[in-house]
């Protein structure tokens, strides 16, 4: 009786673990997710911040903004792409 009730013990906790990790959120999934939405943002945010400061100092008015919003956003969809050939796992 002793080993039935051994025998039931692990195969709760086994059945437990098993459990757990099959309810746990893929984290690495909300990581990629996350750096996706980060590019999208900082690319074209931050070609547009250099192509205005660009316009500022050399006194054109949109060309360098223009040249430099269109470059973040093309880096920024370069990037989401190496990161949507990473595995999630």
């Amino acid at each position: 009786m002793a080993e039935l009730e051994a025998m039931l013990a692990t195969s709760r906790s086994d059945s437990e673990s098993r459990l757990a990790k099959a309810n746990k959120p893929a984290v690495k999934g909300f990581a990629q997710g996350n750096r996706v939405l980060t590019e999208m943002i900082a690319g074209p945010a931050g070609g547009g911040l250099i192509g205005w400061l660009f316009d500022r100092l050399i006194g054109t008015k949109p060309i360098f903004l223009i040249i430099f919003l269109l470059l973040g956003v093309c880096i920024a969809f370069r990037n989401v792409i190496r990161i949507s050939r990473e595995r999630p796992e």
